[in-house]
């Protein structure tokens, strides 16, 4: 197979493979809490109990993920390094998975479970989410390749993660409820995310053959080792921190607090919520078709500062209604319409920073001889992981200032009723939509204060850091290239 056979066959295979992955992701970071809050009936100290668990799991992704990366660097088969961590990761995943969504424990019983099933996902997720990213740098160090790689399985990612979040909201809540209740409902959605996922990831495991020509014996694992490539590292840092602001920002809408603003505020329909989430990601479809050609003609600088105007007309168009109209439908399109601005930009950024990352690998082998690419891939799952754990806090903290959970409680307890069969579907329906009419509009404006005003500061933030920053941009990445090619072009003289 030459070359430019095998880069187009895995430009075909590469990306399908994180179709699943993503409706697995999408389930547990958006919908988790909303699965805890109206099905569990928590206390405020219990809810406290499941953000204290999710920040220490990310915590403890502190070392994780590095050291995950570690061992994929030192892996050695004859299937490369990545694959079996695909293979094992995957499978755990989907068992982990699969328990926390189908369990009838509440109360404390299932804050001891729901403690067990986050650090266990933090580990399995944590050992295919490196290996996949971490191959990107392994099918092929050229540039507009690279962004090509990047931007289809991103938008195979995107594919999975919208058909989750279009398709969980209507068959967990509202008239198309699997099973009567949000409590069944769940446990069969994990279901079927849990059998797609590992069938998707076939496509990379079986189709792609990234390089293998490693240069050198398996390093061994070493906290030292781990320390001195990200440290060692500023761009890697630097992009790190704005990533992290950029991702608590992005995350707050879709982790809890859109889907719970839309029942509060237009009723407890699911194809309310999907509508919302659909229409607003729909246009990022666009970058993630587009985004290798747009990055050819636009700086990446540049291309942030656009966006950074986008975003922010997005997020004004959001809140203003919510703060001078009374609920109806036109309302609520007005809120999608700005969601569609806010998200867009917001999608955009989420590209740069992948390359971002991705693009301080060879920075990395020019300052230190290393490529590392395992261990520089997995801060990006870390920073992803560490972002939903704040966007949590935010959330939660959002729900328990506002009092919300006095009403979700009302909710879990119907649908706990309606899923033993003492309560018909519609009754429930009704019941609940009594339940949400008492929700003031202090309470209602509190939530869209926080799904609008902090997204949009905490991203102005880390553009302006990124400018100031960031120093690899494409004459600077091209120039390393270049050097790098000049160094080996000299060994290989040598030898």
């Amino acid at each position: 197979m030459t070359e430019a056979e095998r880069r187009k066959r895995n430009m075909l295979m590469f990306p399908p493979g994180t179709i699943g992955r993503d409706m697995i992701y999408c389930l547990v970071t958006n919908f988790l809490l909303t699965f805890i809050l109206f099905t569990k009936g928590l206390t405020n100290a219990q809810l406290a109990a499941v953000t204290a668990i999710m920040v220490a799991a990310r915590v403890f992704d502190a070392l994780n993920d590095p050291i995950m990366g570690n061992i994929i660097e030192r892996t050695r088969t004859r299937w490369g390094k990545f694959k079996p961590w695909l293979v094992i990761g995957i499978l755990s995943t989907s068992v982990v998975v699969y328990t926390v969504f189908n369990t009838n424990l509440k109360g404390w019983p299932f804050i001891w479970l729901f403690g067990v099933f986050y650090f266990l996902y933090s580990i399995t997720y944590t050992m295919h989410d490196i290996s996949y990213w971490g191959m990107i740098p392994a099918l092929g160090s050229d540039a507009h390749d690279r962004d090509k790689f990047t931007s289809m399985a991103t938008l195979c990612a995107g594919i999975g993660g919208t058909l989750a979040s279009i398709l969980i909201p209507i068959l967990t809540t509202g008239a198309y409820t699997i099973g009567g209740s949000a409590n069944i409902a769940y446990g069969r959605v994990a279901l079927a995310a849990c059998i797609l996922s590992p069938l998707f990831l076939c496509f990379t495991i079986f189709g792609v053959r990234e390089n293998r020509d490693y240069g050198e014996k398996a390093p061994p694992i070493s906290l030292k080792k781990i320390w001195t490539t990200i440290s060692g590292n500023d761009q890697l840092v630097w992009i790190a921190i704005i990533f992290l602001l950029q991702e608590v920002g992005n995350g707050i809408v879709i982790a809890g607090l859109g889907s719970t603003y839309i029942y509060v505020e237009y009723g407890y329909a699911g194809g309310l919520y999907s509508l919302f989430t659909t229409v607003g990601m729909l246009p990022t479809a666009f970058l993630m078709i587009f985004y290798p050609a747009i990055s050819k003609r636009i700086e990446r600088k540049k291309l942030m500062g656009i966006m950074a105007i986008i975003a922010t007309i997005g997020y004004i168009i959001m809140l203003v209604p919510g703060l001078f109209m009374a609920s109806s439908m036109v309302k609520f399109w007005i809120l999608v319409i700005g969601y569609v601005f806010a998200n867009f930009g917001q999608y955009c950024y989420y590209l740069v920073m992948m390359i971002s990352i991705l693009n301080t690998v060879e920075y990395n082998e020019l300052k230190h001889g290393t490529r590392d690419e395992a261990i520089i891939a997995s801060l990006r799952p870390f920073i992803t992981k560490l972002a939903s754990a704040l966007t949590a806090i935010i959330v939660s903290a959002s729900y328990m200032v506002f009092r919300i959970t006095s009403y979700t409680n009302q909710v879990s307890d119907l649908e706990t009723q309606a899923s033993q069969g003492l309560l018909s579907e519609a009754d429930k329906l009704t019941q609940i939509s009594s339940v949400l009419s008492g929700v003031t509009r202090g309470q209602s404006i509190g939530l869209l204060f926080c799904m609008t005003v902090l997204p949009c500061l905490l991203m102005l933030a880390s553009y302006f850091l990124y400018v100031r920053k960031y120093k690899l941009d494409e004459k600077e990445y091209e120039r390393i290239c270049k050097e790098l090619e000049l160094r080996k072009a000299g060994t290989n003289a040598e030898n």
